[in-house]
């Protein structure tokens, strides 16, 4: 089976997990941050914890945002994208007006303001990567599908729709997936 897309793996792109990953990954949706020789890292945006990000960081205001698994990688690692370069110093545009990481205290002080807003955030612990070529062969191996990063879909679509979304996004010669069961046994 021949799974791959047009669009080639690159920092501002999503991978979108193949119904046959298990684990961490199944009906994952990850951004990639970084993707070149030295290989790959993104975050899984639609696996939520059940700890807002203020039950997790010290000193961190309370805030409505749930943290994210972002993948096996360093899970005591916290990371953040987001679109709002404005009230967040220190950020690394992955795409125009997506960024990842930034100041903690920039972010804790437009908190406090009430100028940020869970909508505009993600929070992650740890996050995954791949080493050289890793990726690029798992994708051979139609473990992962590439798309355009939507902001839209990241950002405002329930964590819970984002897989069947992008897939849908794919178009009509990838719809057969959405069918695929969780257990390929009870087919």
């Amino acid at each position: 089976m021949n799974l791959r897309t047009r669009t080639k793996p690159a920092k501002g792109t999503i991978l979108i997990s193949a119904p046959a990953l298990t684990d961490i990954f199944r009906k994952s949706v990850i951004c990639l941050c970084e993707h070149d020789n030295n290989g790959s890292i993104g975050f899984i945006f639609n696996s939520p914890t059940k700890f807002k990000v203020n039950e997790i960081l010290e000193d961190f205001p309370d805030f409505d945002s749930y943290i994210m698994l972002g993948g096996p990688v360093q899970p005591e690692l916290v990371n953040v994208i987001h679109r709002v370069p404005s009230l967040i110093d220190g950020g690394y545009e992955i795409i125009k007006g997506i960024f990842w990481g930034g100041n903690f205290e920039s972010i804790k002080d437009a908190i406090y303001s009430g100028k940020l807003s869970p909508a505009d955030v993600r929070f992650f612990l740890g996050y995954s990567g791949w080493s050289p070529n890793q990726l690029n062969e798992e994708i051979e191996r139609d473990s992962w599908l590439v798309s355009n990063l939507n902001e839209q879909d990241l950002f405002e679509t329930d964590r819970n729709l984002i897989w069947d979304k992008s897939i849908r996004a794919l178009g009509q010669e990838f719809a057969f997936l959405r069918a695929v069961p969780d257990d390929p046994s009870m087919n």
